[in-house]
């Protein structure tokens, strides 16, 4: 089992165009794009980072999406931090042997439950 880097950050806000704002206007930062997933009820946005990784800034577009439970009991901040990973089975399995929470496993994404990591969403994030 191997992290390699941090791949990216979630930052979840409240007020979607203002965390724009801050990150876009008041940092500096190049919007790359925007989206919206019903599925998961929440608006994105993009920003590349210069090393590969990027950072997402999420905010819901309903209160009882997992983004807009998460303002309530806990307010802005980070979501989830995805960690590159060399090889997902690997990391998963010894993970596992390690006695760590999984979220996902055998889906298309596995997480690290915050449990399982001081409060944070950890996504494994398998590099090619």
């Amino acid at each position: 089992m191997s992290f390699k880097g941090v791949d990216h950050i979630v930052i979840r806000v409240k007020d979607f165009d203002a965390g724009v704002e801050t990150w876009r206007d008041k940092f500096g930062m190049e919007l790359e794009r925007t989206a919206e997933s019903d599925a998961l009820g929440i608006k994105q946005a993009f920003f590349q980072l210069a090393n590969g990784g990027f950072i997402e800034i999420v905010s819901p577009t309903n209160d009882q999406s997992a983004v807009g439970r998460a303002i309530e009991s806990r307010g802005e901040g980070m979501h989830t931090m995805a960690m590159e990973v060399d090889d997902l089975d690997a990391t998963v399995k010894q993970l596992e042997e390690n006695g760590v929470q999984l979220i996902g496993v055998g889906g298309p994404q596995v997480f690290i439950h915050p449990k399982s990591a001081n409060g944070i969403l950890v996504q494994l994030s398998p590099k090619s």
